[in-house]
């Protein structure tokens, strides 16, 4: 790609592309071992529509993550980013169909995605929520609630600079989009709906505290757009505000009761709270049992917010 804006040497771009957003980041280094947000951005794509049911990933949403790619090529060619990493996770790690989305992406944006492990993933979140955290209790617990999937990392954030320690981690297979889809059938779910969500999650935990020793954590941070959404709730904003979400603490008794009123309300309801996103109005019910789930199974009092994750953790990577 070239174009009019001369080219920084180390500006560089990173894009997310999960199960029901893709997200863009360009930014410059930072001191100490940190980003200068340049561009972010985040587009809810649902790239992951139908994938846990079908095995394949659709072609209206391969469609609408090439139209946001466009944009987002564009933005970085004009911007002068000299180093490009996208990262594609849960949905494209699961669809038979993946190379296809592959040879889209090369032919937009003139790199290849990385379909990540889900242990990359969930180094890259480690990685990119401590960057944004300074002053966190060691060990750390991190759980990033995706679309697709939710990894959890038990990690060391004093003992490497830019990067943390990584002690153990695990992908579980339970999203907030996936679980809506196979059990959150009404709106609002049934209580039976609900409880067959629990029990998946539980046993996701279950076989996860296999290799995350998840009780020597001495706190908990929660990333992603579930977790700063009702983050942004609790707080009573009557808009998103990134700054005063990041680093806010909500008690597990507040995750508690905002997961039922959310499980309770109408979509029109949720709909209207000034802090939802449109693309994620469907699914933050299923995103807020997966929140209060863990919150129970590690048996924590709390949760901090943080508005840095696998996106920081991409554009880092490239520093």
């Amino acid at each position: 790609m070239t174009g009019a804006h001369p080219s920084s040497t180390h500006r560089v771009a990173g894009i997310d592309c999960g199960t029901n957003s893709i997200r863009l980041l360009i930014a410059d280094p930072g001191d100490p071992d940190g980003l200068v947000d340049v561009h972010r951005e985040m587009r809810v794509v649902r790239l992951g529509e139908g994938v846990d049911r079908t095995g394949q990933l659709a072609a209206p949403a391969i469609e609408r993550t090439r139209l946001a790619l466009v944009d987002y090529a564009a933005i970085i060619d004009s911007l002068g980013v000299s180093a490009v990493r996208m990262v594609a996770t849960s949905a494209s790690r699961d669809a038979a169909n993946a190379a296809e989305f592959v040879r889209m992406v090369r032919q937009v944006l003139g790199v290849d995605p990385e379909v990540i492990t889900g242990t990359d993933e969930a180094a890259l979140s480690f990685a990119g929520a401590i960057g944004g955290l300074p002053g966190v209790a060691d060990p750390l617990l991190v759980a990033d609630i995706g679309g697709g999937s939710t990894e959890l990392v038990l990690g060391s954030p004093n003992q490497m600079p830019g990067g943390g320690k990584v002690i153990a981690s695990y992908s579980m297979d339970v999203g907030c989009v996936r679980l809506t889809e196979r059990h959150l059938h009404d709106d609002p779910p049934t209580a039976a709906q609900i409880a067959a969500t629990v029990s998946d999650l539980q046993a996701a935990l279950e076989i996860s505290a296999r290799t995350v020793p998840v009780s020597d954590a001495a706190a908990f941070v929660g990333v992603a757009g579930t977790v700063t959404t009702i983050a942004a709730i609790a707080l009573g904003l009557t808009s998103y505000q990134p700054d005063a979400i990041h680093g806010s603490v909500i008690s597990r008794d507040q995750v508690g009761e905002l997961t039922e009123r959310l499980l309770t309300m109408s979509r029109q309801a949720r709909a209207a709270l000034p802090v939802m996103h449109p693309g994620r109005v469907d699914v933050i019910g299923g995103g807020a049992l997966i929140l209060r789930t863990i919150l129970e199974f590690v048996g924590a009092d709390e949760v901090i917010a943080s508005e840095h994750d696998i996106l920081d953790g991409i554009a880092l990577s490239l520093l």
